[in-house]
């Protein structure tokens, strides 16, 4: 591990600690632990350690809000799993298309399109509230397997941010779910994409374990402590998280596009 500051380190706790507790509630956890592992780590440290020792600890924490939640939401596991290894599919495949595109070409339409579903949500009050009154049928599994697996699993891959917020409003969408099942359903979804990415940063060697073993400590909290407070406060609470992360990761994009 390279040698960084005491302070820096109780930094990167803290913003694990918040990102755990986002991710948790809403997804986009990663919106702000990565950008603190790149900025806290020292500057010859290359990209990828970064990633990779981001995944290592949100799949702790992601992992722990998912337990949570299966115990108190009615969350149809299967359903989830097979989401899961078809968004594993999908990210895999965007991640190989990855290598020859541009992404700056995507990031304005996926800003164009964050600000649709949050004008979306705003216009929608009812949107996420309560649950549909019957069980998913099979078409809508299926569409479900399709768009939220296949589909942001591929953006998964291709782009990456925001990945947790999009599984959520397609769950929702979808699946007719209240957001809080909604987020408890993509937290299963999430635990089977963020294992195949580590997979493949452990296999590239490119995880500092020990740092990532401290931070997954206080990303484990956080995801406990935010789905637990999903679950007691209910999708009004979720939907103010949700569009809030949904204007946070739209700035991120911009900035990214326009002025990094």
């Amino acid at each position: 591990m390279p040698d960084i500051p005491m302070t820096t380190v109780v930094l990167l706790c803290t913003a694990s600690l918040a990102a755990g507790w986002i991710d948790a509630v809403v997804g986009g956890g990663g919106l702000l632990l990565l950008p603190a592992l790149l900025l806290g780590l020292p500057a010859s440290t290359p990209a990828a350690w970064a990633l990779g020792t981001n995944k290592a600890t949100a799949i702790v924490g992601t992992t722990g809000a998912a337990v949570t939640y299966a115990r108190k939401a009615p969350v149809e596991v299967g359903t989830a799993v097979r989401i899961g290894l078809a968004a594993l599919a999908g990210s895999s495949a965007g991640a190989f298309f990855a290598a020859g595109m541009s992404t700056d070409v995507l990031k304005p339409v996926i800003m164009v399109v964050l600000l649709g579903v949050a004008a979306f949500v705003i216009l929608r009050p009812a949107f996420g509230r309560a649950p549909a009154a019957g069980p998913a049928t099979r078409r809508q599994k299926l569409a479900a397997v399709g768009l939220a697996g296949l589909g942001i699993g591929f953006y998964d891959g291709l782009i990456g941010p925001g990945t947790g917020t999009f599984l959520v409003l397609a769950l929702t969408a979808v699946l007719r779910l209240d957001l809080v099942t909604a987020s408890a359903t993509a937290k299963i979804v999430n635990c089977c994409t963020n294992a195949g990415a580590l997979a493949m940063f452990a296999w590239q060697g490119t995880v500092l374990w020990k740092l990532a073993a401290l931070l997954a400590v206080f990303n484990l909290a956080g995801g406990t402590l935010g789905a637990r407070t999903a679950l007691k406060q209910g999708s009004g609470f979720v939907r103010v998280v949700l569009l809030t992360v949904v204007f946070a990761l739209v700035a991120n994009l911009a900035y990214e596009q326009w002025i990094a």
